[in-house]
C-alpha cells in the first residue's frame, strides 16, 4: 500500500465513529433527557418553561464536538418525538411541534452542532482565554439558534408578531447565561481530565 493510500485509510478511520463514540452519544442523550425531567419554570402567558435542557445541550457540543454533539441531542429529540415523555413537563410526540416550544426543541441539535464545531476549533488552536472563548461560542449558538428559532416558533405557533415574540423570549437570557457559564466550567474540567475526548476528533 502506498503512503497516500495509508494516509487516506488513516483519515477514514479517524472519521469513523468507534464504540466509545457511540457510548458517549448515548450517555449524553440520556443526560439531556435527565435534565428535562427536572421541573421547569413556566414563563409568561405562553407557558414555555425555563429548564436545564439548554445546559446539557451546550455541554454536549462543548465536550463531544459537532457531529457527536448533534447526534446525542438529535437522539434525545427523536426519542421524544417517538413518544417517550422526555421533553419538559413530561411531554412527548410530534404534537409538540404545534406548541410555542417547538422552535427551541428544533434548535437544540443544531445548537449542539454549532457549539461543538466552534469548541473543536478553540480546543485545537488555543490555550489562553479558552474558557472565555468557549463561553462566547456557547452564547453565539444560544442567541442565533436557540433564541432565534425559539422566537420563530412563537411567531408561527402562538401567532405573535416579532416584537412580542422577542419580549416573550427575553426572560430566558439570564438563565441561559448562567447555564452556559456552568456548561463551560464542566467542559473545561472534562477536557483537562480527558484531553483527547474532542481534540482527537479534529487532529490531522
Amino acid at each position: 500500500m502506498s503512503q497516500t493510500d495509508t494516509s487516506t485509510a488513516r483519515t477514514a478511520s479517524r472519521k469513523r465513529w468507534t464504540a466509545t463514540d457511540l457510548g458517549l452519544i448515548a450517555v449524553f442523550a440520556a443526560l439531556v433527557a435527565a435534565s428535562a425531567v427536572v421541573p421547569g419554570i413556566p414563563v409568561g402567558a405562553l407557558g414555555v418553561p425555563i429548564t436545564l435542557v439548554t445546559l446539557t445541550v451546550m455541554l454536549s457540543g462543548l465536550v463531544l464536538g459537532a457531529g457527536r454533539g448533534f447526534a446525542a441531542v438529535g437522539l434525545y429529540v427523536l426519542l421524544g418525538f417517538a413518544g417517550l415523555p422526555i421533553f419538559s413537563s413530561g411531554r412527548s410526540g410530534l404534537g409538540i411541534l404545534a406548541t410555542p416550544s417547538a422552535g427551541y426543541i428544533i434548535a437544540f441539535p443544531l445548537a449542539a452542532a454549532a457549539t461543538g464545531y466552534l469548541a473543536a476549533v478553540i480546543i485545537r488552536k488555543t490555550v489562553k482565554y479558552r474558557a472565555l472563548l468557549l463561553f462566547s461560542a456557547a452564547m453565539v449558538s444560544s442567541i442565533v439558534l436557540v433564541h432565534g428559532l425559539g422566537v420563530l416558533g412563537m411567531m408561527v405557533n402562538a401567532k405573535l408578531d416579532f416584537t412580542k415574540a422577542v419580549l416573550a423570549d427575553l426572560p430566558f437570557y439570564p438563565g441561559d447565561i448562567l447555564k452556559n457559564v456552568l456548561a463551560v466550567v464542566i467542559a473545561v474540567a472534562i477536557h483537562k481530565a480527558f484531553p483527547d475526548v474532542l481534540v482527537r476528533r479534529v487532529k490531522k
